[in-house]
Formats: C-alpha cells, structure tokens, sequence
C-alpha cells in the first residue's frame, strides 16, 4: 500500500510525531536548524526534511537573519485540525459523563462492587 502524501495538508504533516516536536520547539520561539538538531538530538539533514514539510503546508515559516536561516510556526493552518477535532470533543464529553455516572453508582452500592475474583455480587 502506498504510503500518504504528507505534503498535502495540515493533517498529514502533524501526523509525523517527529513534526509535532520541531512544531512545539518553534511554537516556543524562533530557532535555527542547527538548534532543532541540538534539542531534539536528531540529524540535520532529518530536520530538514521535516522543516520543508512543514514549510509546505503553511505549518512554518523561515526569515534571513544574516547567514542564518530561523524557522518560527505558524498557527493559522492548525485551526482546521482544532475545528476537526472540536467536534469529537462533544462526543468524548458524553462518553466521559456516563463513565462518571457508572464509578459514582459504584461506589455507592456495595452490591456494584467486585468481590476479590473480580465477579460482581
């Protein structure tokens, strides 16, 4: 199976977690390849890779600073992905709500309870 284009999109580019962690470096402040290399103990020419990726889908953006080269993020394509998600959130709260409900009935009656095998009463 062919592998997805990870230069598409917002989606396919933070799905690298390798990405995520340049993005949360930048998101932090400016910094060059060289310092990602530092911090994050991988190669250069890795970093780079990732940085052009990230660069691709609007995730990053680079300014000139003499001989150097400082990558910063850039926020606004990850709104689409916090849309995306924010409408799971609802659901997951609700799931969560019941789970709540259930520990709480639980607890308050001992018939509920597991005995030592882990069989209720």
């Amino acid at each position: 199976m062919a592998r997805a284009a990870t230069t598409t999109d917002a989606f396919n580019a933070v799905a690298e977690p390798r990405r995520r962690e340049i993005l949360d470096a930048l998101a932090q402040e400016e910094r060059s390849v060289g310092e990602l290399v530092e911090l994050l103990h991988v190669a250069q020419p890795v970093v780079s890779k990732h940085l052009r990726v990230l660069r691709e889908v609007g995730l990053v953006e680079v300014r000139d600073d003499g001989r150097r080269r400082l990558y910063r993020a850039d926020a606004r394509p990850l709104q689409e992905i916090h849309a995306w998600v924010g409408r799971y959130q609802r659901l997951w709260e609700e799931r969560f709500d019941l789970i709540d409900e259930l520990l709480d009935e639980m607890d308050e009656s001992p018939d509920a309870r597991p005995d030592e095998r882990g069989e209720r009463s």
